[in-house]
């Protein structure tokens, strides 16, 4: 059975573009357009991986990243931040949030593969 990755993007072109890629590496994907939305998806089923932006509107990346780490069934679930922000201290913010990566827009594929696999290894 495929892993499950939440995609978490307000920008449908990037949702496609991070779609296709992690669907083509045999990853099941399902897709969210904000923070609001994606807490909508967090249903009970196993989602193997998270992968946000940092900026969206209803609820930005960071406090999605807050509310998951307080969802008992979500805690320990890995997130990838997948943003345009290049500033150290963003960066060290998600870490302190619980930001397992930090991957910059726009995204080489095969940089962003390598982030997914080694969160996703038992």
């Amino acid at each position: 059975m495929a892993k499950l990755i939440l995609i978490v993007d307000d920008s449908a072109a990037v949702r496609h573009k991070l779609g296709a890629t992690l669907r083509d590496a045999g990853y099941e994907v399902l897709e969210a357009c904000d923070g609001q939305d994606a807490l909508h998806r967090l249903d009970g089923r196993k989602i193997n991986l998270i992968v946000s932006d940092l900026y969206m509107p209803n609820l930005d990346g960071l406090a999605l990243l807050r509310e998951v780490k307080n969802l008992p069934g979500y805690r320990f679930t890995p997130v990838i931040v997948l943003t345009t922000e290049r500033h150290e201290s963003w960066k060290q913010e998600g870490q302190r949030t619980g930001a397992k990566a930090w991957v910059v827009k726009p995204f080489k594929p095969e940089r962003l593969l390598t982030a997914v696999a080694k969160l996703m290894s038992p």
